[in-house]
């Protein structure tokens, strides 16, 4: 498997990441939530990317509140 193209943090599943957040049609800090929370624990500290996925969660509101 490919390390660039299919990464095992994130083929653990049916579903890859990319495809949801494609799907979904994500933005890119929704769609970095995604990933971040996916992958939590399987690539590296699993607090790290869950800061990661509330940093980008507060990235979300604030463009929000500002009214994008």
């Amino acid at each position: 498997m490919s390390n660039i193209k299919h990464p095992e943090h994130y083929c653990y599943s049916k579903y890859e990441p990319i495809d949801v957040i494609r799907d979904w049609q994500l933005d890119f800090c929704l769609g970095n939530v995604v990933k971040y929370i996916a992958r939590a624990g399987r690539k590296g500290d699993a607090l790290e990317d869950l800061q990661k996925a509330k940093q980008y969660i507060e990235f979300e509101i604030e463009a929000i509140e500002r009214g994008k």
